[in-house]
C-alpha cells in the first residue's frame, strides 16, 4: 500500500507549527509525491495559562487532543517536543520517529544581564519548569522565582514588558524561530541538566496504522534515539513529570553511552546528582541504573516532597 497523503495534527503556537513544517518537509523529500497536510488544534494545556503545569496535570496536557485527533480519523501522526511527551504513551501509540537532537541547552535571556551571575540580588526570574527553578535555587538562591507560561512570543513579551529581569527558554525553540540573539547565556551540561527529551522533536502515530509507521520510521535517528530512550527509562524509573525537577543529559560517543541524571529540590536548591556509562546495547539498563543511584541518595524524598 502507497500513501499519498499524510496528516499532521500540531498546536497552533508558531514553535510547534514550525516543527510541524519541518516535519512535512522532510517527509515530503524522503518520499517524492506524497502530499503532507497540517491539522493545528488547540490543546487544554496551551489554552490553561494562569496555573502551572505541575498543578493541572503535567506536559501531558499538551497532547491530548492530538492523540484524539489520530484516535478519530483526522490525523495520521503527531509532531511534538519530546520534552512534553510523558515517559509512557497512551495504549495504541508510539514513537516511530525521532529527529536529530539540536542544542539541548536552556538559554539564559535577559535585556540587561549578561548571565546568572550578573543578576542584582532579589532579581526576578521567570519560569514555570521545576527543574530550571530547583537549579537556579541551586546558583542563586537569593533569587525571586516566578512562574512564567505562554508561547516562546508570550514569554517574550513578559520579559521585555519588565515583569522579570530574566527568564529562561529552551535554546532550540530561539533557534527554530531564528530568535538566537536574545539568548544572553547557554546553560548546559554537564552543571546544568536539561529535562529528559529537550531539544528532540518526536513524532507520534498509532500502533496499528503500519503504513504510517513505514513512512515515518525513514526520519528516525538510531543516535538520538539512544541517548532519548537511557533519559526517559531513567525518568520513568523515577516517576518523573513536570511535577517533579529531574534532568537528565545522554551522550553517545564511540565508546558506548554516559548519563548524568539530576533530582533537585525547588525550596532548598539541594540537587542529587549521579552519573554512569554502559555500552551503546544497555540504554534501558543505564538510565535505571542512574535512576536507582539517584533513589539511593535520596531522590525518593525530594520527589514526593
Amino acid at each position: 500500500m502507497t500513501i499519498s497523503t499524510l496528516r499532521i495534527a500540531t498546536r497552533k503556537s508558531a514553535l510547534a507549527l514550525w516543527q510541524a513544517e519541518h516535519v512535512a518537509d522532510l517527509l515530503c523529500k524522503a518520499h517524492p509525491g506524497l502530499r503532507v497536510e497540517l491539522v493545528p488544534l488547540s490543546t487544554r494545556g496551551d489554552e490553561i495559562l494562569d496555573k502551572s503545569l505541575a498543578t493541572i496535570g503535567g506536559k501531558g496536557l499538551f497532547l491530548k487532543e492530538l492523540e484524539v485527533a489520530m484516535l478519530e480519523g483526522h490525523a495520521d501522526l503527531a509532531v511534538h517536543s519530546l520534552k512534553d511527551v510523558p515517559s509512557e504513551l497512551e495504549p495504541g501509540f508510539t514513537l516511530p520517529a525521532i529527529l536529530p537532537r539540536a542544542d539541548a541547552a536552556d538559554a539564559f535571556v535577559s535585556n540587561d544581564y549578561s548571565d546568572l551571575t550578573a543578576l542584582p540580588l532579589g532579581a526576578r526570574v521567570g519560569t514555570s519548569s521545576l527543574r530550571r527553578q530547583a537549579q537556579l535555587r541551586a546558583v542563586r538562591p537569593d533569587l525571586e522565582l516566578l512562574d512564567l507560561r505562554g508561547n516562546v512570543g508570550t514569554r517574550l513579551q513578559k520579559l521585555d514588558a519588565g515583569h522579570y529581569e530574566a527568564i529562561v527558554l529552551a535554546c532550540a525553540g530561539l533557534e527554530r524561530l531564528g530568535l538566537h540573539s536574545r539568548i544572553r547565556s547557554r546553560l548546559s551540561a554537564p552543571t546544568w541538566l536539561p529535562a529528559p527529551g529537550q531539544a528532540a522533536i518526536a513524532i507520534e502515530a498509532r500502533t496499528d496504522q503500519p503504513f504510517v509507521l513505514e513512512a515515518l520510521a525513514v526520519l528516525d535517528d538510531a543516535e538520538t534515539r539512544l541517548a532519548i530512550t537511557a533519559e526517559r527509562v531513567m525518568n520513568q524509573a523515577l516517576g518523573g513529570s513536570c511535577t517533579v525537577p529531574v534532568g537528565a543529559w545522554c551522550t553517545v560517543t564511540e565508546h558506548g553511552l554516559h548519563l548524568r541524571g539530576m533530582v533537585g529540590d525547588v525550596s532548598s536548591g539541594r540537587l542529587l546528582v549521579t552519573e554512569a556509562a554502559a555500552s551503546s546495547n544497555d540504554a534501558v539498563a543505564l538510565g535505571n541504573a542512574v535512576a536507582q543511584a539517584l533513589l539511593a541518595q535520596g531522590a525518593a524524598a525530594l520527589l514526593h516532597s
